[in-house]
Formats: structure tokens, sequence, C-alpha cells
């Protein structure tokens, strides 16, 4: 398997990127291929040792940065980010993983990889930690407005994930809205629900509330970009607060810091449960080809992670199970 790797994503490119790519290269046996400044890859991955791993390296002239507006994919088409998914389009490539501006990835691999077809809006979905260990969240910030059949085309592609790369048999697909009866919520979200309804190949349990996410009532919550995003970084920004908060409490109480000592393998469990490098980045699902897209500020556990998803996308015929679910 080879996984294309934008080596010049990352807000410190190509630093953690392209340790990422040296772990994961070393822990799931694959290829991944540096794409980006040669000479600067070169250096790093000099730091390494790299004897028995297959990491090429393919040069790209360019880089797309972050504060660079999405028509920097049609003007830089030797950024590193466009020569990796056009490596996905002429088959050179099984997976893209880039930590690149989020923006022009999507751009990038809708314009170089094209939708799947009956798709009519790709949907950006991620990881996210739950009382019953993980369940699927999309959209998370690609479609802000959307329509009763994007949803629905949401929870296909959702469902497809869960199964083929979470390994669940038959995932329980909910819609995220402000009642769990049926009646509930806007009449978008109602109309998405009679749809999804009629479909029995999906196991649809009904509308979930937004504390339910957490709980694990659902396996894939579907909802529009808006309110997806707005849970995704509402949960990040939280759990690093509680986090705060617990450890400047128990510095204020000189008896809490034995009991703090005892504690630590519970905290590190709980860290590393919320931790957003463990689910190493997000997935756009509905282009031709699988896109990982994660954090410009990831480290390079994330972005071995990240590659990680990406496998398994591909391990799981990820693209196959939604053309089928269509």
């Amino acid at each position: 398997m080879k996984i294309a790797l934008d080596a010049m994503g990352s807000d410190t490119r190509p630093v953690p990127d392209v340790d990422g790519a040296v772990q994961a290269a070393r822990e799931f046996g694959i290829t991944v291929i540096l794409v980006g400044d040669q000479d600067k890859i070169k250096t790093e991955l000099a730091k390494y040792d790299t004897r028995g791993l297959d990491l090429p390296i393919v040069h790209a002239a360019g880089e797309i940065a972050m504060t660079e507006h999405v028509d920097a994919v049609k003007a830089k088409k030797d950024a590193s980010m466009n020569v990796a998914v056009r490596m996905v389009k002429q088959k050179e490539a099984d997976a893209i993983v880039t930590m690149g501006n989020s923006g022009a990835a999507m751009a990038a691999a809708l314009f170089g990889l094209g939708r799947i077809r009956g798709i009519e809006r790709p949907a950006l979905g991620s990881a996210y930690p739950t009382a019953k260990g993980r369940c699927f969240l999309l959209d998370i910030g690609v479609n802000t407005e959307v329509k009763p059949e994007y949803l629905y085309q949401f929870a296909i592609m959702g469902a497809a994930y869960a199964q083929r790369v979470m390994g669940l048999a038959s995932p329980r697909v909910a819609l995220l809205s402000v009642g769990e009866e049926e009646g509930k919520g806007p009449l978008i979200v109602r109309e998405a629900y009679a749809l999804l309804k009629q479909n029995r190949q999906i196991n649809f349990v009904g509308n979930v509330e937004g504390k339910d996410v957490p709980r694990g009532e659902a396996d894939v919550v579907v909802s529009d970009g808006y309110a997806g995003n707005i849970v995704i970084k509402l949960s990040e920004g939280l759990a690093e607060t509680l986090v705060g908060f617990i450890k400047a409490e128990i510095k204020k109480r000189p008896v809490a810091i034995a009991g703090a000592a005892l504690a630590k393998p519970a905290f590190d469990a709980l860290k590393t449960k919320l931790d957003y490098a463990e689910f190493g980045g997000g997935i756009l699902l509905g282009v031709d080809g699988v896109t990982i897209i994660g954090h410009g500020r990831s480290n390079a556990k994330a972005i071995k992670n990240a590659i990680r998803v990406g496998k398994q996308a591909v391990e799981g015929n990820m693209l196959d199970a939604i053309r089928k679910g269509l």
C-alpha cells in the first residue's frame, strides 16, 4: 500500500510530517511517499534510522500556506498538496494525507479527484470520543447549508465508514437534532428523517440531541457542517479546559497532590481518550479517492494516526462501500 503524504502541510513542516511518516512506515509496514521540497525532506529524514523502511520522496516545487485562499489550488499546480492528489488520481498512491490548509485540501481533492457518482456534496467526518468508545461525526464544516438529500447521503457515507474503518457490522445512524422525537428539528432534518426511515439497509435509530453524542447513543451522527463544527470544536475546547481545571485544582491543595499521584494512571487514560492526536485527522467523504485532512498543529503522533486512518479506509474498500450504499 502507498500513502501520499503532503510533507509541507503542517504548521511546522516538514518536521512532524517526516517524523509521523517514519513512525507509520515502521509500525504499519507500508510505503509512505513524502511529497514536497526534497531538500528539506532529505535533511529531516537524515535524522532517523530508515533502514528497511519505504519512504520515497516526490519533489514538489511549491506549497499552499494556511493563510492562502482556496484559489491557490488552481494557481499553484505544482504545490505539494496538488501533486499528492494527482498521485492518487493517477493510481500512483492509494490515499492522500495532508495537515495543510483544510479549505485548499478540500478544493484540491474535489477538483483533482472529482465526486463519487451520485454524491451531491462531499462531507468531512471525524472520530469523536464517547462513553462507549467512539462515534463518527459528519459533516464537521464543509456544508454549512444543506438539503435533506445531502444529509441522507452523509448518512450513507458515514455508515460505510463505520462498517469498513471502525469495523461495525450494523452501525447505529442518527440525525443530530433539538429533540429525539421524529417531528423535532427544522424542516430539513425532518425531511431527511423521512428519507432515512425508508432505507432498510441503514440501521437508522432516529434523532439524537447534543447530550447524546458523548454518551455514545449512536455510532454515526449526521448533521450540517455548521452544527457539526460547533460540536467538535466545543468538545475539543472543553476537553482541554477540563484537564486544565483538574491540574489547577490539584496544585491548590497539597493533600490532593498525593491523591493525584495514585490517580495518575486514570488521568493519563482520560487524557489519551480525549487527545485529538489519537484520532489522526478527518476524512473527506464523497470524493473519488481516500482523502485525510488533519490539524495544521498536528504532531508526529497525529500524523502517524492520520496515515493509519487512510490505510484502514483503503483496506476496507470504503469507496466501494459508499458506491454500493447509493
